[in-house]
């Protein structure tokens, strides 16, 4: 048994690599579509390159904010971002790559937790919560595409 627990969501989206990747790299773009349904976000430091930091507050539909502090660790430009979330409450690593897939580009999002009880209860909606991300995300490219 590893000693990480791994949730691993993919997507093929309807635009290149280099669209796909700008819609996490621009801070208005990413501030649009970030997190679960619901949720707006005020991102206070977007430095994306390994050491930066990314200070985001996540706003909940009942006004609950979540301070969230991100470090990047490892970007390479249109391809792949690695990041350490530090808080609040849950430490993981995030790994996305972004591939020319099929006319299109398929993100893969694989995050990686300690095995914990409550990372373990935790990790039982991620994958729910992060498709609504991709969703959220699908909807920004398509608005921006002239789309509906």
């Amino acid at each position: 048994m590893s000693d990480k627990i791994e949730i691993l969501n993919e997507r093929l989206f309807p635009v290149d690599r280099r669209t796909l990747f700008d819609a996490f790299a621009d801070p208005e773009k990413l501030a649009r579509w970030w997190g679960p349904h619901g949720f707006t976000n005020r991102i206070t430091a977007f430095d994306l390159r390994p050491g930066g930091t990314w200070l985001v507050t996540m706003t909940a539909s009942n006004g609950t904010d979540f301070q969230n502090r991100w470090t990047f660790e490892d970007v390479s430009h249109g391809r792949s971002i690695r990041a350490f979330h530090h808080e609040p409450v849950h430490a993981f690593s995030l790994e996305m790559t972004f591939a020319d897939d099929n006319g299109g580009a398929r993100l893969t999002w694989r995050m990686l937790f300690d095995r914990t009880e409550e990372n373990l209860e935790l990790g039982r909606f991620l994958h729910a919560a992060n498709e609504q991300n991709f969703d959220r995300l699908e909807a920004l490219l398509r608005q921006r595409k002239g789309v509906h």
